[in-house]
C-alpha cells in the first residue's frame, strides 16, 4: 500500500509563523502528530481573522471540519519556527477545502502538507449552509503584499 498523496495548490493566500513549544513534542523528541492538527487549527483561525471572519461567523455561517488529511514529510523540533501557508480552494455547494503547507522558517524545508474539508454550518439550527458567496470571492482574491504574518511568542 502506497503513501497518501496530497497535491497542494501552487499559490497560498496567507502565511503565519508558529514556534514549536516544549508541550508540542512527543516521546520521540519531535513535533507530535496530534499537535499538528492543533497548529493547523491556529493557522486557519488566523487566516479567517485576516479576512475579518471567525470560525463562528463567516458571513453569518459557522464552520465545522468534516475531514482532515495530513502528510508528514520531515521532523520538527523544540524551538523551530514553522511557516504555515493556508489557502481555501475546491469549493462545493456547502464546503471547501483548506490547504496547508508547513515549512521550517530557517531551512525552508517542508515539514507537513495537509488539507481539511470545511462545511459551512448553522449551529443554532444544526444544519449545513451554502458557502457564503462573499467568502468564495475573498478566497479567490490574492492576499495583499506582503502576506499577513503573525508570530507566536515562545
Amino acid at each position: 500500500m502506497g503513501r497518501t498523496r496530497l497535491d497542494l495548490p501552487e499559490t497560498f493566500q496567507f502565511t503565519t509563523e508558529l514556534a514549536i513549544r516544549i508541550t508540542d513534542l512527543n516521546y520521540g523528541g519531535h513535533l507530535g502528530n496530534d499537535t499538528v492538527l492543533s497548529l493547523l487549527h491556529e493557522a486557519r483561525v488566523r487566516f479567517l481573522n485576516s479576512m475579518g471572519y471567525s470560525e463562528i461567523d463567516v458571513e453569518g455561517a459557522g464552520i465545522i471540519m468534516a475531514d482532515a488529511v495530513i502528510q508528514y514529510r520531515l521532523e520538527a523540533f523544540y524551538g523551530d519556527v514553522l511557516v504555515i501557508a493556508v489557502t481555501a480552494a475546491e469549493f462545493e455547494k456547502f464546503s471547501c477545502d483548506f490547504f496547508y503547507r508547513v515549512s521550517n522558517a530557517e531551512t525552508g524545508k517542508e515539514i507537513v502538507r495537509a488539507k481539511t474539508t470545511i462545511v459551512f454550518f448553522d449551529y443554532h439550527h444544526r444544519r449545513k449552509l451554502p458557502v457564503p458567496e462573499k467568502f468564495r470571492e475573498a478566497a479567490r482574491t490574492p492576499a495583499p503584499s506582503p502576506v499577513c504574518a503573525q508570530r507566536q511568542e515562545t
